[in-house]
């Protein structure tokens, strides 16, 4: 339980070696903190939920407890660069097709409005808006995500979560708010061969082939009306969407509910960090397995 509560950080060479900004051969003025800097700090202050200034407080204790000579990151350079900063590329995929679990929730936004809710109680409505994720059902890991405001449905938003994987998609599983056509053509477009698995309406109706040519949906439909709801489920491998409501759960957990951040493009980047957040925290914490006998 001690070990908890440990704090360990290292700093690779490389790390070292591009922490400082190159210099700009163009007109303008020169940068001093480099992607990787930036980087680096709003991940710190994503995974403590710390403050601008916060975080530039904590990465120069750290800078300075490890004896290197860096230039920190001031807050409000940080706050700039957020809307700008260029990510690291995520890993590409190991080439076999993922199954795709999808989901949404809502992220509060903090401004001013919140702010005088917190002071004065003032009545309104907060303002929110929706994190959409496609999660990897073997590895955990979240492969896909975009940020839209509260109005925007969920299943709008399959094709562009489609579009940033980049492997082949052996299915993809969401609840009954995907039970939509455009969700069927949009992932029959990108991947033909791929399931959709979502729970049909109590009221759904067959479609007008199902006779001959039943669709996948269709047969969803029959399996549930000759078998029941419960063992659609087991047989269709649906309960597996229960990993990414957990990934959410982690999400709101670790990273808190809020987008701090005010600017769409800052914001934009805040969900890129986040997720890159989570899926490090996964693969450290995942055991290296292999078979001896």
């Amino acid at each position: 339980m001690r070990q908890r509560g440990s704090l360990t950080v290292w700093v690779s060479d490389e790390a070292v070696a591009q922490w400082k900004a190159v210099p700009r051969t163009t007109p303008g003025g020169q940068p001093h903190d480099s992607d990787l800097a930036i980087t680096t700090a709003l991940m710190l202050r994503a995974v403590f939920r710390l403050a601008l200034r916060q975080t530039e407080g904590l990465i120069g204790s750290v800078l300075h407890l490890l004896g290197l000579d860096l230039p920190v990151p001031d807050h409000s350079t940080i706050a700039r660069r957020a809307r700008t900063v260029t990510l690291p590329s995520a890993p590409r995929s190991s080439g076999a097709p993922i199954h795709l679990l999808v989901d949404s929730t809502g992220l509060k936004l903090c401004g001013p409005g919140e702010w005088l809710i917190e002071k004065h109680g003032t009545k309104k409505r907060r303002s929110w808006h929706a994190l959409h994720i496609g999660m990897d059902a073997g590895s955990g890991r979240i492969v896909a995500a975009t940020l839209t405001g509260r109005g925007v449905d969920d299943a709008s938003q399959v094709g562009p979560l489609l579009d940033q994987v980049s492997g082949p998609v052996a299915s993809l599983t969401g609840d009954g708010a995907y039970d939509r056509s455009g969700v069927s053509a949009s992932v029959h477009e990108r991947h033909p061969e791929a399931a959709v698995m979502a729970p049909p309406r109590s009221d759904a109706v067959l479609s007008d082939t199902a006779e001959t040519v039943p669709t996948q949906r269709d047969r969803h439909i029959q399996m549930i009306a000759q078998q029941g709801r419960m063992a659609w489920q087991r047989a269709s491998g649906y309960n597996k969407r229960a990993g990414v409501e957990s990934q959410m759960a982690r999400w709101k957990g670790l990273l808190g509910e809020a987008l701090p951040f005010h600017c769409d493009a800052a914001q934009a980047t805040e969900v890129a960090i986040g997720v890159a957040v989570l899926n490090r925290m996964i693969d450290l914490g995942r055991p290296n397995s292999a078979r001896v006998a």
